[in-house]
Formats: C-alpha cells, sequence, structure tokens
C-alpha cells in the first residue's frame, strides 16, 4: 500500500494499492467520512489515468485543492 501526506485538506493521509494498473484500494485518514468513503467506493476497479483525469484539479470551496485532488496528485505522483 502506497501511502502520501496530504497538503490542503481536512484529510491528513491517503492510502491506496494498484495491481495492473487499476485501484484496488483506497482510504483517507480524518476529512468527512461519508464523503472519502464514496470517492473511495467509486474509484475502485477504475484505471489510474481515468480517476486522475476525473478528478485532478477539484477545488473545495475556497480552497485551491481538495481530498479528490489530493487523490489525484498523489496517483499522478505513483505513476
Amino acid at each position: 500500500m502506497y501511502s502520501i501526506q496530504t497538503k490542503g485538506v481536512c484529510a491528513k493521509e491517503i492510502k491506496f494499492s494498484i495491481k495492473e494498473g487499476l485501484i484496488e484500494d483506497v482510504n483517507f485518514l480524518g476529512g468527512c467520512p461519508g464523503n472519502l468513503i464514496g470517492i473511495s467506493a467509486l474509484v475502485k476497479g477504475m484505471k489510474v489515468e481515468e480517476v486522475v483525469n476525473r478528478l485532478e484539479n477539484t477545488k473545495c470551496g475556497s480552497r485551491a485543492t481538495s481530498c479528490p485532488d489530493q487523490l489525484a496528485k498523489a496517483l499522478k505522483e505513483y505513476m
């Protein structure tokens, strides 16, 4: 499982695992539990590139980033 520390969001850490280019699992530490559990469930089984394309540059209110954007950044770093 790969782990990154987030920046600029409520969640403090994101852990994920990838197998053969597909997301197997995603877990957020902190943040809005219901939303992040939902995002985790939605991206399981998706291609990494598709998740990055869909979530990258998502904002959270007036913040420059969001938990989905941080996941996209982590996935890009992983690739």
